[in-house]
């Protein structure tokens, strides 16, 4: 059996506001209509994944058990961080370290947590993250 997973879904209080800073940190396009459902993806229809946005009455209220990890493909990790930062994210973990290794964790403008790694292209110059898996 296989599967695809179609939507990444966000519950919050501004699906457009929350896809306009989702679309401006990824790159991708912003898709609505007259639903209050947003989707941020790379086109539309798609068959890779999709980030939707849905309206809820609730705020968030405590830790995210899942988050998302990014990485640039055409920029660097700390261009990325800062661009994020402009758009409205804020910090709440610094793990980068000396040797230009790490992540940064951060919270978009509806406290949702992700991180941004580095990308591919800088892993090459300084060598492979490890996050320590056995198996």
């Amino acid at each position: 059996m296989t599967i695809q997973i179609r939507h990444l879904t966000f519950d919050c209080a501004d699906p457009r506001k929350l896809g306009e800073f989702w679309s401006a940190v990824t790159g991708w396009h912003l898709f609505y209509d007259e639903d209050p459902e947003v989707i941020v993806a790379r086109s539309f229809p798609s068959k890779e994944l999709m980030f939707l946005f849905v309206p809820v009455p609730e705020a968030k209220s405590a830790k995210n058990r899942v988050h998302i990890d990014i990485k640039p493909e055409d920029t660097t990790r700390d261009e990325l961080v800062e661009r994020a930062l402009s758009l409205g994210a804020t910090v709440f973990g610094d793990h980068r370290k000396e040797d230009g290794t790490g992540f940064v964790a951060l919270r978009d403008p509806e406290g949702n947590e992700f991180c941004i790694e580095r990308g591919e292209h800088e892993m090459a110059s300084s060598g492979p993250m490890t996050i320590g898996l056995k198996i």
